[in-house]
């Protein structure tokens, strides 16, 4: 290569860093870097990077190998070092000089390193809701696993095993009181660490203010010096490629340092479309579990947990009946306890089964209005009988075209949703999109009875 151009030299690094690295790691590490110059005579390779996380994964990842193809392709001298040119967001820059095993800081004068504003000492709100404990989440077979991890990790929140521990399931079900339980017995066991419990919504408008105010290094700053991140509802990034590039960066940062991570959501990362691909393949890194809905038994305990822990007087057979009838959350179940003890004192009455009948049956009534995307996805996929992750992928076989234009169509009739954000829900794709898949299934439905049918049968059952 010695009469090739330096341009020449670098497509040739990058063509050999390819043949030694997955496809997603090229397309996630190495794309992004930008080639600056060699200099033979300061026997340096300057790159350009987005940012500090990306430099600490290539040089902690990929250090050997990329200094062994730098050799092959721009020199043979094995004195050569690559410095990294790291483009930090508010438009200084530092250049990070890569040697033997150590990395150390190398400023111009034009350049200034920003230190974090937080520091591992300072005092913490963890954020945490002390009443969310391992004592009082019941176990029972739908949320065995995640509890049993749950604690593991609160024993030893060091281990790499399940990191990170990525739990789901549908609204209700005790995500939020378990991960809260591993917060809180963390801080019991180690009080030293810094334990952070925060709601993906909160994380996102954190990053808003960041960005409007220019202070985005220190949020990232301030979220590296986090032992323990518990980050509640993860879905709600979705489509905030901002957000999820700077958790991203967190992410990294905290799992390459040895830091737990532990998410929620209402989803497998496979039903997440909008969300970046790099980070739902890291959610895969660790553990996946999922926390089903409760059955009648573990119904009943709950409730009898939450009466014996709240002092209440509520009869057996009022028990029964509600574990019996409000199973699908456990939120439900503790809300219309609440009610009848409103209403027993409202109206000064005994709670009774009567009592509790007319309250489950307002509350389900007032829940069968609210129609989500994800209740028509779910009654579609149950009616032509296939998967939901069929829908999200881009599979073009016939009878899964057919669910996701259905879908389309009745998520455009039924809710306010406007066709990008459908869109953007079922796999990612656009409003034109969507809207060709609503006028295709108008246009069958006016030629086809039987699938007209089909639909029309299908949106009843989702309004119940």
């Amino acid at each position: 290569m010695a009469s090739a151009t330096t341009n020449e030299k670098w497509a040739y690094f990058l063509e050999i860093i390819g043949k030694n690295v997955n496809g997603q790691e090229f397309k996630t590490w190495f794309q992004p870097i930008e080639f600056v110059s060699y200099e033979a005579e300061k026997k340096e390779l300057l790159l350009s990077v987005p940012s500090a996380y990306f430099f600490e994964m290539l040089d902690g990842q990929f250090k050997k190998l990329m200094y062994n193809v730098m050799w092959r392709t721009f020199t043979k001298d094995k004195e050569a070092h690559i410095t990294y040119r790291i483009q930090k967001t508010d438009d200084i820059s530092i250049d990070v000089q890569t040697l033997g095993t150590d990395a150390k800081l190398k400023k111009r004068k034009d350049n200034v390193f920003i230190k974090p504003r937080h520091t591992a000492e300072e005092e913490l709100d963890s954020q945490l809701n002390k009443e969310y404990r391992f004592e009082n989440f019941i176990e029972g077979e739908s949320n065995k696993l995640p509890r049993s991890v749950g604690q593991s990790i609160a024993d030893n929140p060091r281990q790499t095993t399940f990191n990170p521990l990525f739990i789901y399931g549908s609204s209700g079900v005790g995500k939020t009181h378990l991960v809260n339980a591993i917060g809180m017995r963390i801080k019991e066991l180690y009080p030293k660490n810094r334990v952070l419990y925060v709601g993906a919504h909160q994380f996102q408008v954190q990053f808003t203010d960041s960005y409007r105010t220019n202070t985005i290094n220190d949020f990232i700053n301030f979220y590296q010096t986090i032992d323990v991140l518990i980050i509640d509802d993860i879905q709600e990034l979705i489509g905030n490629t901002g957000t999820q590039n700077a958790f991203f960066h967190i992410f990294n940062h905290l799992k390459m340092n040895g830091k737990q991570i532990i998410l929620t959501s209402d989803r497998m990362p496979a039903s997440m479309p909008g969300m970046e691909e790099r980070l739902l393949t890291r959610f895969k890194w660790g553990l996946m579990a999922e926390l089903e809905k409760p059955n009648r038994e573990l119904c009943k305990r709950i409730l009898e947990s939450k009466i014996r822990h709240d002092g209440l007087q509520i009869p057996e057979d009022v028990v029964d009946y509600i574990s019996a009838n409000v199973n699908e959350s456990v939120r439900d179940m503790e809300g219309i306890v609440n009610s009848l003890l409103a209403y027993s004192s409202v109206y000064n009455r005994d709670i009774d089964l009567s009592m509790a009948e007319q309250i489950v049956k307002r509350t389900m009534k007032r829940q069968q209005k609210t129609i989500t995307l994800d209740s028509i996805i779910d009654k579609c996929c149950e009616r032509w009988k296939v998967s939901q992750d069929d829908v999200f992928s881009k599979s073009r076989k016939a009878n899964i075209v057919t669910v996701r234009q259905v879908a389309m169509y009745l998520a455009q009739k039924m809710t306010k949703l406007t066709a990008s954000k459908i869109g953007l829900h079922i796999g990612g794709r656009n409003h034109a999109t969507v809207l060709h898949a609503i006028n295709q299934v108008k246009d069958r439905m006016s030629t086809d009875k039987a699938f007209a049918k089909q639909v029309s049968e299908t949106e009843a059952s989702i309004k119940g």
